[in-house]
């Protein structure tokens, strides 16, 4: 009896839960409307924002397996993909490892939109046997985890194992872009202290050869510095006993100048004095540290003139000379300067002219005559009469 009564209250009390649910539903429901909407306003906004792509490469120990002397060191690398959304993007990684610790996280930063690749590489060394795993873990700009990457160490001297180990050399390279020029980074891996001979190899051209040191693991650079935009790829190559031939870097070189500085100067002629009318030239000098056009004109006397043009088409600090005349049959000064579109004027320099009348000329002498002599006329001499006789 009593339990058949408790029964009854049970369900009566779970239906009035029911409808006291169904009250509290109906009154909630506008307003869980609206923040539904709300909620669902931010969701489409955050999926209209395109979001950066984030994986890591199964990372690589070298060696990979190792049997010998220890204490030895093992290089783990991976490389990371981010395709980059932003102008300035921020990559934090961590190392996770077999026996279930974890790396500080690291994090570099760069520069630039689109699909970047960066190497990562953690050092341990081992003192006794182990087989163990190595996987790298990307928490910023979004979250990614590569594969396991396995490797051994076997320690100690093994009478009977006969296996011969042929030292192995590898490279790898990565690409620093810069504005009209990019940094080759390659890293050449040897076992024990050696030299080792290396080549650099761009679009399949060998640009540099070289040798140095290596006591295990050694950066090795190359710059390129191309006149006008370049991509190709690159590659880091051992050459010798111990051939090896790294990754193909990938790369594109733009070489566009930012916000090159742009000046002016002016130069007056000297002070004349003289006859006129007389031309005089005023030399400017207009000066930029990159490629670009600069837009300019004279001021003559406060008075601006028409905008002209000076193109610099090559990179680094050039300049160009200008003119402008000043033609005068008067004695008086003329004021120019150079005003710089956008930026700055320069001082005004002074041209002064001082008119001479022209001399006037000296008359030649006329020379005097020099009177020629008359000759004296002979006399006629009188005839003398002859007498006539008379008969």
């Amino acid at each position: 009896m009593k339990s058949g009564l408790a029964r009854k209250l049970a369900a009566a009390g779970a239906s009035a839960a029911m409808l006291a649910t169904m009250a509290v539903g109906m009154l909630a429901t506008p307003a869980a409307a609206a923040s539904g909407s709300s909620q669902a306003g931010k969701v489409a906004s955050a999926a209209a924002k395109p979001r950066p792509a984030v994986s890591a490469g199964t990372p690589k120990a070298s060696p990979a397996k190792y049997a010998g002397e220890c204490p030895v060191n093992v290089t783990f690398s991976s490389k990371i993909k981010v395709k980059a959304v932003k102008s300035k993007t921020t990559v934090a990684y961590r190392w996770l490892r077999g026996d279930g610790s974890k790396s500080k996280v690291k994090s570099f930063t760069f520069r630039g939109k689109g699909v970047k690749s960066f190497t990562v590489k953690e050092k341990a060394t081992f003192k006794g046997d182990v087989k163990g795993w190595q996987a790298v873990q990307v928490v910023a700009p979004r979250g990614a985890t590569s594969s396991k990457g396995y490797f051994s160490v076997s320690c100690g001297s093994n009478e009977d194992d006969h296996e011969i180990n042929t030292p192995r050399a590898s490279a790898e390279v990565w690409v620093d872009e810069g504005n009209c020029k990019a940094a080759l980074i390659g890293r050449i891996n040897v076992p024990g202290n050696r030299w080792v001979h290396y080549r650099w190899v761009v679009n399949g051209r060998v640009v540099e050869r070289d040798a140095v040191r290596v006591n295990g693991s050694r950066k090795v650079f190359h710059v390129i510095k191309p006149r006008d935009d370049f991509r190709g790829w690159a590659s880091l190559q051992i050459v010798g006993s111990l051939e090896a031939s790294s990754n193909r870097a990938y790369f594109k070189i733009r070489c566009k100048d930012e916000a090159p500085k742009v000046w002016a100067s002016v130069d007056g002629p000297s002070v004349y004095s003289g006859t006129c009318p007389t031309t005089r030239t005023f030399t400017g000098t207009i000066s930029a540290s990159g490629r670009t056009t600069v837009k300019y004109r004279w001021l003559t006397n406060g008075v601006a003139g028409d905008w002209k043009y000076a193109h610099f088409s090559g990179h680094g600090s050039q300049r160009q000379s200008v003119s402008d005349s000043w033609t005068t049959s008067a004695s008086g000064e003329s004021r120019r300067a150079i005003e710089i579109y956008g930026g700055s004027t320069t001082g005004t320099v002074v041209g002064k002219v001082f008119c001479k009348p022209a001399p006037t000329p000296t008359p030649t002498p006329t020379p005097t005559p020099t009177p020629t002599p008359t000759p004296t006329p002979t006399p006629t001499p009188t005839p003398t009469p002859t007498a006539t006789p008379i008969p």
